[in-house]
């Protein structure tokens, strides 16, 4: 996913992706957020979170490092952070076709639910989508069934959790 250098419109550190899809709701942004964790900062992980907006509502997900998009880009997104975060604001227009390719796109609230675990944050998004993203949520409940029944990529992230464990562990004389 290709997108134009928009307009900056905000840059920090932040602990917790709900502040920004927060303040990407409440000033009705329509553009995009880069998201790059802890993990690709301090571990060099690779990759970078990209969310769009349009009036505030997530509308598409996507992970440079592993190529996800969509609800599974959510996943990869949704690591450890503190995230550095940029805002930036582009016309719609220049959207357009990213917002029209559905295998790109997240339920409105996914974002809210999956990245920052706030329902109410997830509420208000779902009311502030338009209606024809309903479709986007139905949609989303067959991806969690299909990323449920991939056990291979369940136990990659078990075996990376295991060996942070341990990683840890040793750090701290365990």
């Amino acid at each position: 996913m290709k997108l134009p250098q928009g307009r900056l419109v905000r840059q920090r550190v932040v602990a917790d992706p709900g502040t920004p899809l927060a303040n990407a709701l409440d000033a009705e942004l329509t553009g995009y957020a880069r998201l790059e964790s802890q993990d690709a900062l301090l571990l060099d992980a690779e990759g970078v979170g990209v969310l769009t907006f349009e009036r505030g509502v997530p509308v598409v997900a996507y992970h440079t490092g592993t190529d996800a998009a969509g609800s599974a880009a959510l996943a990869d997104i949704a690591v450890a952070g503190p995230y550095r975060l940029e805002l930036y604001e582009l016309d719609a227009e220049v959207l357009e076709d990213v917002h029209a390719a559905e295998e790109l796109r997240v339920p409105p609230d996914g974002p809210a639910d999956r990245l920052a675990g706030d329902p109410t944050l997830a509420e208000r998004t779902r009311k502030a989508a338009p209606d024809w993203r309903a479709a986007d949520a139905a949609e989303d409940a067959g991806a969690v069934v299909a990323f449920l029944e991939d056990e291979a990529k369940i136990e990659r992230i078990r075996e990376r959790a295991r060996e942070e464990a341990e990683q840890r562990a040793a750090e701290w004389d365990l």
